[in-house]
């Protein structure tokens, strides 16, 4: 049997999927899986596509286990089981692509050279990114590796939402906004268009609320602004990271506090967002179920950020028609749903409670004016389709 993998290597997680290929090309999902918790307490868990559980592992005193550690763990485990399987091709997120690289591409050494100077841009991402590129490289050289970029959909917005107020010579050295989450607003854009193609040619804000969150806005498919920027710190308030803040907190932190540069990162990155405010969790299931205040301020926080962004975008796109929730937190809380669409009412968004706790596709009322919709994203089909266009000419 004939099969591609799409590999996801977040900044908390690792998720992946084995597509099985029939002769025209056509792939279908056969398993996938999911390291979560990376940091906290990894939990691994592998399925066929219908739900049937092939392998688990928990590491409950695992804190310190890298993205590399597991990844190597989860090839190690995949050599004894895929023996029957012809792995064609592998497909990787890779978070940051620059200004160089704007469409999948297969990897090489100079490719990887040129991905591993964007590292400090995507510290949380990147690395472990190209880390799964060079584990499988070392284990099976000769089987191509594409990399698909979560800057790249965001590549042809309008010149405008990419700038800076910074001297122009800095941005035509690269410092602008690129965005992230790419391939899942692809995604999105692509199951939005079979399921309401009316509102996919609309105004669109799509929220990719996880461990790592953002918001794109969309007008007919198509990027028009997004709330990260230079790097995947901007924005939203995030699990651990701060989401935009004023520059001028990062002067004082380094003049009036004597900070060196990596610890204003660590800061900024790994200790602050829903953990930093709640000084519990990253985690908006540990926060939910906890009775501290600290903890609802932390939530709370969370939804004034994603909805005061959202206004922003709103903005930029001169109306709004419809607003998904995709990811983690988009695809399976509730509360902050709801928490979210309240405070875009002003916008005309009027949510269903009844269809918003049973987590329905569409949990808007039928008179609000702005549809409100739950789709779950799937990065790794993208990522599939992108590796049969790249290798085959196939349609994505």
């Amino acid at each position: 049997m004939r099969a591609i993998v799409s590999i996801n290597s977040g900044s908390s997680s690792i998720k992946f999927a084995v597509y099985r290929l029939d002769e025209h090309d056509t792939p279908t999902l056969s398993a996938n899986g999911k390291i979560e918790r990376i940091g906290i307490e990894p939990r691994l868990k592998i399925q066929t596509v219908d739900k049937q559980i092939i392998h688990q592992m928990d590491w409950s005193d695992g804190a310190t286990l890298s993205h590399a550690d597991l990844l190597e763990y989860l090839f190690d485990w995949a050599k004894g089981h895929l023996r029957d399987t012809q792995i064609v091709a592998f497909g990787h997120r890779v978070v940051h692509g620059g200004n160089d690289f704007v469409a999948p591409c297969c990897v090489d050494d100079a490719v990887l050279a040129e991905l591993e100077k964007l590292c400090p841009l995507a510290p949380l991402h990147q690395p472990h990114n190209l880390a799964a590129i060079r584990i499988i490289a070392g284990l099976s050289p000769d089987i191509p590796q594409i990399a698909c970029f979560d800057t790249a959909f965001h590549h042809d917005r309008p010149a405008l939402t990419t700038r800076f107020a910074i001297p122009r010579a800095l941005h035509d050295a690269g410092i602008r906004r690129y965005g992230f989450h790419g391939l899942s607003y692809e995604y999105i854009a692509r199951r939005l268009t079979e399921l309401d193609p009316a509102l996919a040619g609309g105004k669109v804000i799509t929220g990719h609320l996880g461990n790592g969150a953002s918001l794109c806005a969309m007008d007919n498919g198509r990027s028009i602004d997004t709330t990260m920027g230079f790097t995947a710190l901007d924005g939203l308030m995030m699990g651990t990271r701060c989401g935009t803040i004023d520059p001028g907190v990062i002067i004082h932190f380094q003049k009036q506090m004597g900070m060196q540069a990596a610890q204003v990162e660590d800061i900024l990155y790994r200790q602050s967002g829903l953990l930093g405010v709640s000084g519990i969790s990253s985690d908006m299931r540990t926060l939910s179920e906890s009775s501290a205040p600290e903890a609802e301020e932390a939530i709370e926080l969370f939804a004034w950020r994603a909805a005061r962004e959202a206004g922003a975008l709103a903005s930029t796109l001169g109306g709004l028609d419809g607003f998904v929730f995709t990811a983690g937190i988009g695809e399976n809380h509730a509360d902050v749903r709801a928490r979210i669409c309240h405070r875009l009412r002003w916008l005309g968004a009027d949510i269903d409670e009844e269809a918003n706790a049973r987590h329905a596709p569409i949990i808007s009322t039928p008179g609000s004016k702005v549809k409100l919709m739950v789709i779950p994203t799937d990065e790794e089909r993208m990522i599939a389709l992108h590796i049969l266009s790249l290798l085959y000419g196939a349609k994505p």
